[in-house]
Parts: C-alpha cells; sequence; structure tokens
C-alpha cells in the first residue's frame, strides 16, 4: 500500500513537471539546458551563416550565359583575343577565369595552357569550399556537446539524489535532466541541419566542377581548331 502511494506520488509530480514543460517557452528551456547551449547557440548561428554564404557564392559561380562558350569559339576563330580575353573578365565566374587563363596561354604548348587551366580550376575549387570543413566539424561536433550535457546533467542528477538521501522528489531531480535532455536537443538540432546542409554544398560543388572540365574541353577543342585569319 505504501508502495502504491509512492508511486502515485512520484506520477504526480511527473506530471506535475511535464506540465511545466508544455508551460515553458524556448528561453526557459534554453536557460534550463545550462551554459552548454551557449556554445551550441553559437554554432548554430556560425552554421547559418556559412551555409547562406556558401549557398550565394556557389550559386553566383554557377552562373553562366549557355552562349558563353559559343561567343569564345567565334572570337579565337577569328583571331580576336583581345575580345576573348574582355569576355571572360566581364563575365567573371570560376568557368570564365579558367577559360581566360587558358586564353592567355596560347601560343604555348597544349600542355602547358591544360596546366595552368587545371591550376586555375583547383584554385577556384578551394574557394569555393572556403568554410565547408568548418561547417563539417560543426555536424560532428554539436551532437558531441550535446551528449556532454547529458552526461554532466546525469551527474547532476545523481549528485542531487544523493544529497537527498532517502527521498527523492521529482522537481529537485528536474534541474539535472532539464541539462541532459535540453541539451541532447540542441545539439540534434545544430547538428543535423549542418550535416544536410555540408552534403548538399559538397554536391553543388561537385556539380559545378563537372561543368568546368566540361567546359575546359571544350576550350581545348576550340584551340586545336584552325584559325581564321
Amino acid at each position: 500500500m505504501i508502495d502504491f502511494i509512492q508511486a502515485a506520488e512520484a506520477a504526480v509530480a511527473t506530471g506535475e513537471v511535464a506540465s511545466e514543460v508544455t508551460r515553458m517557452g524556448l528561453w526557459e528551456l534554453f536557460m534550463k539546458g545550462g551554459w552548454l547551449m551557449w556554445p551550441l547557440l553559437l554554432l548554430g548561428g556560425i552554421t547559418v551563416f556559412i551555409f547562406v554564404e556558401r549557398f550565394m557564392a556557389i550559386r553566383k559561380a554557377s552562373g553562366l550565359d549557355m552562349n558563353f562558350m559559343n561567343r569564345i569559339r567565334d572570337y579565337i576563330s577569328d583571331g580576336k583575343i583581345r575580345a576573348a580575353v574582355d569576355l571572360c573578365r566581364k563575365t567573371n565566374t570560376p568557368i570564365a577565369r579558367m577559360i581566360e587563363k587558358g586564353i592567355e596561354r596560347i601560343g604555348r604548348p597544349m600542355s602547358d595552357i591544360q596546366t595552368a587551366i587545371e591550376n586555375v580550376a583547383n584554385l577556384e575549387v578551394s574557394k569555393l569550399e572556403n568554410g565547408l570543413p568548418f561547417l563539417a566539424t560543426i555536424a560532428g561536433g554539436a551532437p558531441m556537446i550535446g551528449f556532454l550535457g547529458t552526461v554532466i546533467g546525469m551527474v547532476q542528477t545523481f549528485m542531487d539524489m544523493a544529497a537527498a538521501g532517502g527521498t527523492v522528489d521529482m522537481s529537485l531531480l528536474s534541474g539535472g535532466m532539464y541539462v541532459a535532455m535540453v541539451t541532447t536537443v540542441a545539439g540534434l538540432v545544430v547538428g543535423i541541419p549542418a550535416y544536410f546542409g555540408y552534403n548538399y554544398l559538397v554536391a553543388r560543388i561537385e556539380k559545378l566542377v563537372f561543368q568546368m572540365e566540361a567546359n575546359s574541353i571544350a576550350f581545348m577543342d576550340i584551340l586545336n581548331q584552325p584559325v581564321n585569319k
């Protein structure tokens, strides 16, 4: 009978805690998570910034006029090298800068032209990947910080249980449980979008790399055509 009464009291206390959670706002839950919520908040902000900034940069780099290579072909075939260079500088995309470097090497051996184009392409890809390693680190590190909060919360809970002695009050234990659960959720909320965002940006960059390779091959084919003078 006594055990039944204690179980009923524990259930009532648990229900009160759950009711309190439903009444809490995001800020109250944030504060319940403890000091680890601040690093997670910072990482969340950095994640949003890197994704938006890289997304805009990659979208701008992917924009290329469909007639760009046709105009380059016409200029080179007519011997208008200066006009071809000006078109590349006006376009100002990774592909255009890559083609510009190749045009500037016209007259040299084909292997030198190919090497110059590849060097510019590697540099452009490196620029596009700027910030992605940090985004990948956040994707893996944020859940680990949340797990650290889980461990800290459980340690705090056991310490509170030891301090309480034989009586267990759910309201006394709720502090540690809040830290454990809230930090875990926050770590996943930051880590999961960072993970998907990283893979999405990598896929966009790989697609752009294929476009750069295709345009590089097309440019080398243009150079192998006879020049009209």
